[in-house]
């Protein structure tokens, strides 16, 4: 699991990602489950996340941050990765962000996928 605790802040609200390998949705639900039992993460307000498997096809979970989901899960397909799974975390700071959100979403997919040695972290349209 490769793991940036702390990738942006802006208004109070902290953003994370972590990108790892999975094997079908049991494979999701454990490495989220990994993901958990670390306290930091345990305390996030969001785990948004995204995976192309290659026998279930895509998935993806907003975790209460609408539209987050299909934002990663658009640039996991676009970098062309299967069986990773790329999870943003937001640790809510108390102030709406926003379309500003979708943008911290950006960039903390971006630097997990580039901290992964993905090419391709590209800005979806």
């Amino acid at each position: 699991m490769i793991r940036i605790d702390e990738v942006l802040r802006d208004r109070g609200s902290r953003y994370g990602v972590a990108v790892g390998p999975v094997r079908g949705r049991a494979g999701v639900a454990a490495f989220l489950a990994d993901l958990r039992r670390i306290r930091k993460y345990a305390k996030a307000t969001h785990l948004s996340w995204a995976a192309v498997l290659s026998e279930d096809g895509p998935l993806k979970a907003d975790d209460g941050e609408a539209g987050a989901g299909a934002l990663i899960l658009k640039m996991v397909q676009r970098a062309g990765i299967v069986d990773q799974i790329v999870v943003v975390a937001r640790w809510y700071g108390g102030v709406p962000l926003g379309g500003d959100r979708f943008a911290h979403i950006v960039t903390a997919v971006r630097a997990g996928l580039a901290e992964a040695g993905v090419d391709g972290a590209h800005t979806p349209d």
